[in-house]
């Protein structure tokens, strides 16, 4: 249990804190913690909450008390198990690019000193760890964004972004899962729904997956959409080496 504690969160949570710093190494032993606590199904227990550096519980003091909590998750934590041998869950999400559905990809190119085309080979070459969700249901803050196309995020942020937009806010890349205010450089779109209240799973992905974003023409991102509408369509995942 080395650079981890456990500490008091108000009356109704308990934090375990993990190293202080933002790394798929931290990310990945939040996850096992959490992925290991679901497992042991303890009562009381509510939700849990994981972040950069952290995994929030919180519980019914009804049910369960803190010493008790804090003694069956301090068990848990101890095990240090990594979560999948190094296997990650990757979500192939396809954006179409530019036009008015990616606004600000000139901005984004510009801003790099390469083409539009570029950008696009640049943010679909790689997986995305997601750190967290927050903000928003189902927002992800995505780890990994190559540094070439870094982009601050606008001096004035629309009071409306449309839900499936796919942005770049600084050193970060992401989705808007719904519609809301944002000042991230928009760059594509997504037919698919992170987000969903009317699922059976509401938010598509959890922290500790990855995201992989797959280019596609208006013609299938209309097709896509069509059957993200009337609920046929699957989002591909697969497994891949950490």
């Amino acid at each position: 249990m080395q650079n981890v504690r456990i500490v008091p969160e108000g009356d109704s949570s308990l934090l375990i804190q993990f190293e202080q710093v933002i790394s798929p190494e931290v990310n990945q032993k939040i996850a096992a913690a959490a992925k290991l606590i679901k497992a042991q199904q303890i009562s009381g227990i509510i939700d849990m909450i994981p972040t950069y550096c952290s995994l929030l519980i919180n519980y019914n003091p009804l049910v369960i008390s803190y010493a008790d909590l804090y003694k069956r998750v301090e068990s848990i934590v101890r095990m240090e198990s990594r979560s999948e041998a190094g296997r990650k869950k990757v979500w192939e999400i396809p954006v179409l690019y530019g036009g008015e559905y990616g606004p600000d990809i000139a901005t984004i190119a510009d801003h790099a000193g390469i083409t539009e085309e570029e950008v696009i080979r640049i943010h679909t070459s790689r997986d995305y760890l997601i750190y967290m969700l927050g903000f928003l249901p189902g927002f992800t803050y995505l780890g990994g964004l190559d540094e070439r196309i870094h982009t601050p995020r606008l001096s004035t942020p629309r009071v409306r972004i449309p839900a499936g937009s796919v942005g770049i806010g600084g050193s970060q890349t992401g989705i808007y899962p719904m519609d809301s205010p944002g000042g991230w450089q928009l760059m594509g779109m997504t037919p698919v729904k992170t987000y969903d209240p009317e699922r059976e799973t509401p938010i598509l992905v959890e922290a500790g997956d990855y995201i992989r974003f797959v280019p596609v023409t208006e013609e299938e991102y209309r097709e896509i959409k069509a059957m993200v509408d009337d609920g046929t369509y699957k989002v591909k995942v697969h497994e891949g080496d950490d």
